[in-house]
């Protein structure tokens, strides 16, 4: 059941994206790509079959994975500069499994997962390459919104099946992959440029911070009150809050 959601939602979730850039521009998209569009959904699936308490763990479980997707857009953000798109995918994965394979080691502190997922989408942004902004409204053809949303569910699809074939640690590392993070920049930057990619990628770690908050406030409410429904609905509403919050005002800051 939670296999068949994310395959619906990963393609759901690129369209939305892609749809934004042809309205709102690269940095919207990007916004957007960053929520927990994805993760919200399969985490209030969870909530039906499982107690709060396990959902807590698995939700700490997900923000281990937070650094890893930072190193993946920053690397793909640079990268970019230089390499075409397949060349920057590459490299961002190996930057992606170096870090998760840090992040989710057992002998890491609960405390020390918090304030690196916490601070991670600051630290992209300050580290990320200066690139003139890329706004506006982005010309999409019907043709590629296809091949994204395609790319979007093969790629899950591949993620998915492949996870019963590998070690335990690697499994939980694929399924935390930034697939969103991954498919829109391969697309936007053979059409669009470096600018471009930068720009949504940018957009994509601000739309982090929304990711980060939701899965904290629900480990902290879920433990703390031990309801699920409240919980959930607090640490969206938070998280919206805060992703918005951030948008805003970094846009009046240009």
């Amino acid at each position: 059941m939670l296999l068949l959601l994310k395959l619906a939602l990963v393609p759901a979730s690129i369209l939305l994206a892609t749809l934004a850039a042809r309205r709102f521009g690269h940095a919207i998209s990007g916004l957007l790509a960053g929520f927990p569009i994805i993760g919200g959904p399969i985490v209030a699936a969870l909530m039906i079959d499982l107690p709060p308490a396990q959902v807590a763990d698995i939700a700490q479980a997900t923000l281990a994975g937070c650094p890893a997707s930072i190193a993946h857009i920053v690397t793909f953000a640079w990268l970019s500069r230089r390499l075409p798109w397949w060349g920057c995918l590459a490299f961002a994965a190996l930057a992606f499994f170096a870090v998760g394979s840090l992040t989710t080691a057992a002998w890491v502190p609960v405390w020390f997962v918090f304030a690196l997922a916490l601070a991670g989408p600051w630290i992209a942004w300050a580290i990320m390459p200066r690139a003139p902004k890329a706004s506006g409204a982005v010309h999409v053809p019907r043709g590629e919104v296809l091949m994204r949303v395609a790319a979007g569910f093969v790629l899950a699809a591949a993620i998915l099946l492949s996870t019963e074939r590998v070690p335990a640690a690697v499994s939980g590392l694929m399924l935390a992959w930034p697939i969103s993070g991954s498919i829109l920049p391969s697309f936007t930057l053979p059409v669009h440029g470096h600018a471009a990619t930068v720009t949504l990628l940018r957009g994509f770690a601000i739309g982090l911070v929304g990711f980060v908050v939701f899965f904290v406030a629900l480990v902290m409410l879920l433990r703390l009150w031990n309801a699920s429904l409240p919980s959930f609905v607090v640490a969206t509403a938070s998280s919206a809050l805060a992703g918005w919050s951030v948008h805003r005002i970094r846009q009046r800051r240009g």
